[in-house]
């Protein structure tokens, strides 16, 4: 379970962690595309627009969840890295308790929520009744969503990447057989994709405990369970900064869901498709985020500052390089992967099928930029800096992203191309605060040394 990442090449140790990563996230996608896919074999474009911006509020929660369980990862990698096991189950046990009590207050919260968070979201009249149905149950299996995640997050931080692969591959192999159940069989339509995702995830969540209890890497002992406020604060002062940071990102992508929600329900379909391709294709940026972040902690808790900075590098070479391929890709294939998702021989369907292929031609730049300041991101919280992942996304959000798009789409009315391209500019902008970021950080950091 436990894997020492501070020795050996760099180069390989990225890559062997990213790769496992990057399959988990990349089945972790699939539930949202499944769901979309399906949904879009047995019901109209209402559903589709009902599961689209009901799994958009969800991928939203779900990465916040993350982002805050990057305070684990990044805390008990530098307990491994130092040689402290003790530190590290207290970490792991601060981590039980102080999530257990978050996603159950989330989830009580939210189901109250239900109706507000759907008028909010401008959701088309036709959908009104799916999404409402879909969020209900999402809310309803919060608890596993967040034991999955934090689980994968302890694991993470020991080095080992394999183990949540294999927990979501059994839970996205369920989740295809529940929602063709559900939605093929039952007819049960957005209420069937949200049963499927919540069943598959209790049923992951049930796996990773099972493999857990049989590994004693670290010995949990009931003290480790015990509140402290220094491990929790130091969890906390990690995450938070990357949950919001996370939380605004998404945010900042519903209120452009919002905003082409009210230029019609095509529109609204093809944007939520699009959302979901581009999260599948952000499964290498996200890896190199996870990878920089956890290797990087183990190797300045050993004393290794410079192998970090390089496994930053080498993670920012391999999300430009895969970012620059996908971009050219898309633009000769963008139609017909829009059409997987959805009838192109209806009037409707040919509609969102174009709109779609427009979004995304302006969309896909993000992939090279977003590469990039990622990586920053996963460096910047190894050094646990995560404040200024916080700063340049919320700078990037406020000042171009949000606003190009809402210029865009006035100027703009018949196409959805120039849309795309704000939310790349954003983009953009955290890459050059990212760089100068870590620019002073090392100059810093030469000048301590110098004079030390």
């Amino acid at each position: 379970m436990e894997k020492n990442l501070t020795t050996g090449s760099v180069l390989k140790n990225v890559i062997l962690f990213s790769l496992p990563y990057l399959l988990s996230y990349f089945l972790q996608t699939l539930y949202g595309m499944a769901d979309l896919f399906i949904i879009g074999q047995f019901d109209g474009v209402a559903s589709t627009t009902a599961v689209s911006i009901g799994s958009q509020v969800m991928h939203m929660l779900t990465v916040m969840i993350v982002g805050l369980a990057m305070g684990t990862t990044v805390s008990i990698g530098q307990a491994i890295g130092a040689g402290n096991r003790r530190q590290a189950a207290r970490d792991v046990g601060n981590t039980i308790v102080l999530f257990m009590a978050v996603s159950v207050s989330l989830m009580a919260v939210l189901l109250m929520l239900v109706h507000p968070i759907v008028s909010a979201m401008s959701t088309p009249a036709e959908a009104v009744d799916g999404t409402a149905a879909y969020l209900t149950i999402c809310f309803i299996g919060i608890p596993f969503i967040t034991a999955y995640n934090i689980i994968s997050s302890i694991f993470r931080g020991m080095g080992d990447s394999k183990s949540p692969m294999y927990f979501i591959a059994i839970a996205c192999a369920a989740n295809i057989v529940l929602d063709y159940l559900f939605m093929g069989f039952l007819r049960l339509g957005p209420a069937g994709a949200a049963l499927g995702t919540t069943i598959s995830q209790a049923i992951s969540v049930a796996v990773s405990l099972t493999a857990v209890m049989k590994r004693k890497s670290i010995v949990l002992k009931k003290n480790d369970l015990r509140p402290r406020c220094p491990v929790m604060g130091k969890i906390l002062k990690i995450g938070i900064p990357i949950a919001v940071q996370d939380g605004l990102i998404q945010i900042a992508f519903i209120v452009i869901t919002i905003i082409v929600n009210h230029r019609g329900l095509n529109e609204a379909a093809a944007v939520g498709i699009v959302e979901k391709v581009i999260s599948f294709l952000f499964l290498v940026p996200s890896s190199m985020l996870s990878a920089v972040s956890a290797l990087g902690a183990q190797n300045i808790g050993a004393g290794k500052p410079d192998r970090a900075v390089q496994t930053l590098r080498y993670a920012v070479m391999i999300a430009v390089g895969f970012g620059i391929l996908v971009s050219i890709i898309i633009q000769f294939t963008a139609e017909p992967i829009v059409a997987l998702f959805t009838d192109p021989g209806t009037a409707d369907g040919a509609s969102v099928v174009r709109f779609g292929g427009q979004y995304i031609r302006g969309y896909i730049f993000d992939c090279i930029f977003a590469g990039i300041h990622f990586s920053f991101s996963g460096y910047f919280c190894a050094c646990r800096k995560s404040g200024l992942s916080f700063l340049h996304n919320i700078i990037a959000i406020v000042l171009v992203r949000i606003p190009g798009v809402y210029l865009t789409s006035k100027l703009f009315p018949t196409t959805l191309f120039p849309m795309g391209l704000a939310t790349a500019t954003g983009s953009l902008l955290s890459v050059v605060i990212c760089v100068t970021a870590f620019t002073v950080i090392r100059r810093k950091d030469r000048q301590t040394e110098s004079e030390g």
